[in-house]
């Protein structure tokens, strides 16, 4: 009894997380599945006919918002690296002990709701706003000019949403060097150039492959920036899922782009795994 109760331990132990993950996960996925297949409306309610016509439809009619939210999450996620990496790479390497204070700065703005920072992104974009306002005020900016309604806006927005999502786990990865490493290279005569090329950033891609998964998904999937900073020529499959699911009520649609981009998003991170060489990133992990 005593080894078969040491056996089961380990699944007792992970049963809650188990429930919860099939409550609040699989079980609305499947009722979201099932929901995407059926035909009706409100009114008279929805019938399961395995109608998969409804995924060709949402691509046929949505696929120019599908490949802009790609776009703009890739992009997105390219700058939130390029920006991310230096500041994770200075904290962890000349941080001292003030490495939890930059962290919590870091993380203050989250204090914030996710609507209250966009409106206040918005606001400092405005064509009168505290930027673009001063700047056409000394006269370096065309009258006319606006950033707002633009892909860029979007684009800027997304990135300051996320960019601490970027910058945790690689500042995590770049923390666990070890200085010896970095102290052998140098005695081998390799530059500080050479240094970070050939062990520094090999050691750190568990971490920006980390930051990738956390930042491209929510960014290609979001509505809010593109409803506070874009215009009506810079709408993303967020924006389109949440109006077919609240506005127009076309639930089997809005199931049906929501399945088709999380089927997109998957691929690209599938990609994106093999390009890097997901078993060289976990045996660096590993290490």
């Amino acid at each position: 009894m005593s080894r078969r109760a040491a056996a089961l331990t380990p699944y007792w132990l992970i049963m809650p997380g188990g429930l919860w993950l099939a409550i609040f996960f699989v079980v609305p996925m499947v009722m979201m599945l099932s929901l995407s297949l059926q035909q009706g409306d409100v009114v008279n309610g929805f019938q399961l006919t395995w109608h998969w016509q409804t995924y060709v439809d949402g691509v046929t009619t949505y696929h120019s918002q599908i490949v802009r939210s790609l776009q703009y999450g890739l992009a997105s996620t390219l700058l939130q690296i390029v920006i991310g990496y230096p500041v994770a790479y200075w904290i962890a390497m000349h941080g001292g002990d003030r490495k939890t204070a930059y962290l919590f700065l870091l993380l203050l703005p989250f204090f914030v709701s996710f609507v209250l920072r966009t409106l206040s992104w918005q606001f400092f974009l405005s064509d009168d706003g505290i930027l673009l306002g001063t700047l056409k005020s000394l006269g370096l900016v065309e009258q006319d000019y606006h950033v707002l309604a633009t892909g860029g806006a979007v684009i800027g927005g997304l990135t300051y949403n996320f960019l601490p999502f970027m910058i945790l786990p690689i500042y995590v990865a770049l923390e666990r060097v070890d200085p010896r490493l970095l102290e052998a290279a140098h005695d081998l005569y390799a530059g500080r150039v050479q240094t970070f090329l050939r062990v520094v950033l090999p050691l750190s891609l568990p971490g920006v492959f980390a930051g990738v998964l956390m930042t491209f998904v929510p960014a290609a999937s979001d509505y809010v920036n593109a409803t506070v900073l874009g215009g009506t020529n810079n709408t993303m499959i967020g924006n389109v899922i949440q109006n077919q699911y609240l506005v127009t009520q076309d639930y089997p649609m809005a199931s049906a782009l929501s399945f088709t981009l999380m089927g997109a998003l998957l691929v690209g991170i599938f990609l994106y795994a093999r390009a890097l060489g997901t078993e060289d990133v976990l045996e660096v992990a590993a290490r």
